[in-house]
C-alpha cells in the first residue's frame, strides 16, 4: 500500500519552516509558481530565509511578496527583473543575490537531488562567473562588500569547463499539475520548467496540486516527478487551482499593464503561459 502524503492544508505543510531556511521554489517569472504555499509562507512568518530559484516574482506577487516584508536574506536566482523593489533592496546592501546563468541554476538543483556533490560545465568560462568578482552584496555607500569568488577551470576533451557546485535546500516548494497521494506528480506546459528541479533539491518537498488523484491513475509514463522526491502534498480548491497570474498581458491596441494580470482561461485568444 502506497504511503498517503497529503496534508490537510498549506498552512500545515510549511508550519515547520524555520527561520533562516534555505527554500527552492519552482516556476519561471509567475508562470508555474507555488501561489498557495508561498502565501502560506507569508503567513507563517518564517524569516531570514534564503531562496533558490529562477526569480524572486515581481512587486506584489510570488515571491516579491515575501520579499516586500524583508523576510529574504539571499536569492540564488539567474533572472532579477520585473522587481523594483528587488533592485532596490540588492543595490542599497540589504539582500545578497547569487546570479547563476539559469541553464547552470536548473543543472544545480537537479545536480543535488541526484546526489551530485557538483559538476563541470563550458557556461561561464572567461567571465566572472568562473573568474570571480560579481558583486553579490554591497555596502549602502555602493562599494562592494562580498564578491563572488574564482572557480575551478579544467579541460574536458579540448574544452574549458567550470566546476559548479549542487544545491541542496532544506525545504522545496513547487507546484504541479496533477499530483497523486504518493506524491508522483505531472507539470502542464512551461509549468514544468524549474519545479522538478526545485522539488529534486529540498530534503522536504511540498507540493501543491491544481488535481489530486488516487495512486494509479497517472500512467508511469506520464510522471514528470517521482514521488520519492515529494513529502507533503497539498490540494488545491478549484478557485486555487485557477490561480495563474501574469506579469503582463497585451492585447491589439492595449499598452502592457503594469501589475501582475489573471490570465484568461484556456482557449481564449491572449493565451497566458501557465
Amino acid at each position: 500500500m502506497s504511503v498517503d502524503k497529503v496534508v490537510p492544508s498549506a498552512a500545515e505543510a510549511v508550519a515547520d519552516i524555520p527561520d533562516g531556511a534555505r527554500l527552492a521554489v519552482g516556476g519561471f517569472g509567475l508562470a508555474g509558481i507555488p501561489w498557495i504555499l508561498i502565501e502560506a509562507l507569508l503567513d507563517q512568518g518564517a524569516t531570514g530565509l534564503t531562496v533558490v530559484s529562477n526569480n524572486c516574482g515581481v512587486d506584489g506577487a510570488g515571491l516579491g511578496l515575501l520579499l516586500e516584508q524583508g523576510r529574504i536574506d539571499r536569492v540564488i536566482a539567474s533572472y532579477v527583473g520585473e522587481n523594483k523593489e528587488f533592485a532596490r533592496q540588492y543595490l542599497a546592501g540589504e539582500l545578497t543575490v547569487e546570479l547563476t546563468p539559469q541553464g547552470t541554476l536548473a543543472e544545480r538543483m537537479r545536480a543535488g537531488g541526484a546526489g551530485l556533490g557538483a559538476f563541470y560545465t563550458p557556461t561561464g568560462v572567461g567571465t566572472p562567473v568562473a573568474e570571480g568578482g560579481l558583486p553579490w552584496r554591497y555596502h549602502p555607500d555602493g562599494t562592494v562588500a562580498l564578491a563572488s569568488q574564482p572557480k575551478e577551470v579544467r579541460v574536458f576533451h579540448g574544452k574549458k569547463m567550470v566546476l559548479e557546485e549542487s544545491i541542496v535546500t532544506d525545504v522545496a516548494l513547487v507546484r504541479a499539475a496533477v499530483a497523486d497521494r504518493a506524491g508522483n506528480c505531472v507539470f502542464h506546459a512551461s509549468a514544468r520548467n524549474f519545479n522538478p528541479d526545485a522539488a529534486m533539491a529540498g530534503r522536504i518537498t511540498l507540493v501543491e496540486a491544481e488535481r489530486l488523484v488516487e495512486v494509479g491513475e497517472i500512467a508511469p509514463d506520464d510522471v514528470h516527478l517521482p514521488g520519492v522526491f515529494v513529502q507533503r502534498v497539498v490540494e488545491l480548491t478549484p478557485e486555487q487551482a485557477t490561480r495563474k497570474d501574469i506579469e503582463k498581458r497585451t492585447t491589439r491596441g492595449e499598452r502592457p499593464t503594469e501589475e501582475p494580470t489573471r490570465a484568461p482561461a484556456r482557449g481564449a485568444t491572449d493565451h497566458a503561459l501557465d
